[in-house]
């Protein structure tokens, strides 16, 4: 009996992926194990295993293939004596394929429901009139509906000539939208009032302000969206509360010179080499470790307490950002925290981290000290109930003992959820924090 190969769920929260990459081809032999393809979520890029042993009979979706619906088939294994031929075909007939390379349909049920005047409309993009069928990906359908576009004008680049998001963008850009096949095959039909405006009119409206050809357009990829949709989310439901404090960093700077001068030498470098990062990190740890009420996720419900400070930390990447966890941070030295770190941050660049290795945390830290950035305010990362902004280290005059002198001095901004962690704990948590920078052998003890 053919071996069904679905769309793995490699997260909680994952509802589609891409098909970046197949690493096998029809007729090859694989076992249990086996990595056989590479998906894209919106944070990384993760390799595929066989859990059976088989022939590759049939690939269903090929690589290239965008919102891949997980559980979708997109593979089929013959298992051993099996026909190969046989398997491939009951493949064909047994499931159809995923959404993303079907051919671009106009539902029934849409056309039953859309005014009379739209329905000739919509039929041209589902059914060309040579016969062909359209490939398309759901994205570049919807566009093409929300400007009538017929899809059969437009020359795909996708995998198999299948037409997707950017092509349809560059078809509107280009001109050929106002000649949309559509149109022509119902000239009796009245044109839609702007009232009934499609979900994508907001960036007609916006375009309209730019004049023709002064800019590009940039489809947003996954990792982007799923970043606006969580700040969105963040800011309209999460009280954002700030509390800023300075932080003397001058000990913590010496010590940190100490430990790296005295960091043993392993395979012709050093054992470790410490950031002012890493120190933060630890910090923060160890502050949540001594203020546990602060240490606290907002449900509506409960009060969630953690036992541990798994402090995430923000790591620039191309199209976005992401936030790699240090575990029980508080638990862990120096040079542990900052080799994780280093590990977890070229990982991250390389799109490489396991969803387990981003999700969740208790706390996070954005740094913006390395840019010059002197203080900031970052947004809330739920289910955190806070997250530190840490400014440069810059040389600031200060008065000590009524005398002034030369500091180098770090302003740091704590943003916390006002619903669980009010400004005088949040004050107590920065306080704490503020002890260890300033007092920086705390932390090895």
């Amino acid at each position: 009996m053919p071996i069904n190969i679905t769309m793995p769920a490699l997260s909680p929260t994952m509802e589609e992926g891409n098909l970046a990459k197949w690493l096998v081809k029809e007729g090859d032999t694989v076992k249990s194990g086996d990595v056989i393809a590479e998906i894209e979520t919106d944070k990384a890029t993760m390799e595929v295993e066989a859990v059976d042993e088989g022939t590759v009979a049939k690939i269903v979706v090929p690589a290239g293939t965008e919102g891949v619906k997980v559980n979708a088939l997109i593979a089929v294994l013959a298992g051993e004596g099996e026909d190969v031929a046989a398997a491939a075909s009951d493949a064909g007939s047994a499931a159809p394929a995923p959404k993303a390379e079907t051919a671009a349909e106009a539902p029934k049920a849409e056309a039953a429901n859309a005014p009379a005047a739209q329905a000739p409309a919509a039929a041209p993009a589902a059914a060309p009139a040579s016969g062909n069928r359209t490939f398309s990906s759901p994205l570049a359908r919807r566009l093409a509906k929300e400007v009538g576009i017929d899809l059969s004008a437009i020359s795909g680049s996708g995998p198999h000539g299948r037409v997707v998001k950017s092509d349809v963008e560059a078809f509107v850009t280009g001109g050929g939208a106002k000649a949309a096949p559509a149109a022509a095959a119902a000239p009796q039909a009245a044109a839609p009032a702007p009232a009934a405006a499609p979900k994508g009119a907001s960036d007609e409206i916006v375009l309209k302000l730019f004049e023709p050809g002064s800019y590009e357009l940039v489809p947003h990829d996954g990792m982007r969206k799923v970043i606006a949709k969580r700040l969105v989310e963040s800011k309209q439901t999460v009280p954002h509360f700030y509390v800023t404090v300075d932080c003397e960093l001058d000990a913590l700077l010496a010590l940190r010179a100490q430990l790296n001068d005295a960091a043993p030498r392993k395979d012709g470098g050093a054992a470790y080499k410490l950031s002012v990062n890493d120190m933060v990190i630890k910090a923060m740890a160890l502050a949540l470790r001594d203020v546990p009420d602060a240490n606290v996720s907002w449900t509506e419900a409960n009060m969630v307490k953690h036992k541990h400070a798994d402090v995430g930390v923000a790591v620039s990447i191309p199209g976005g950002l992401i936030t790699p966890i240090i575990r029980k941070a508080e638990e862990k030295t120096l040079s542990v925290i900052s080799n994780e770190m280093r590990d977890l941050g070229k990982r991250a660049k390389d799109r490489k981290l396991k969803p387990e290795e981003y999700q969740g945390g208790t706390t996070s830290v954005s740094n913006m000290g390395m840019m010059g950035v002197k203080n900031f305010a970052a947004v809330i990362n739920p289910p955190h109930a806070t997250i530190l902004a840490v400014g440069a280290g810059e040389q600031r005059v200060i008065v000590r003992k009524g005398e002034m002198v030369i500091a180098t001095v770090m302003s740091v901004t704590l943003s916390t959820d006002h619903r669980c962690v009010d400004g005088a704990l949040g004050a107590e948590l920065l306080q704490a924090f503020k002890g260890y920078i300033e007092n920086p052998m705390g932390m090895l003890v």
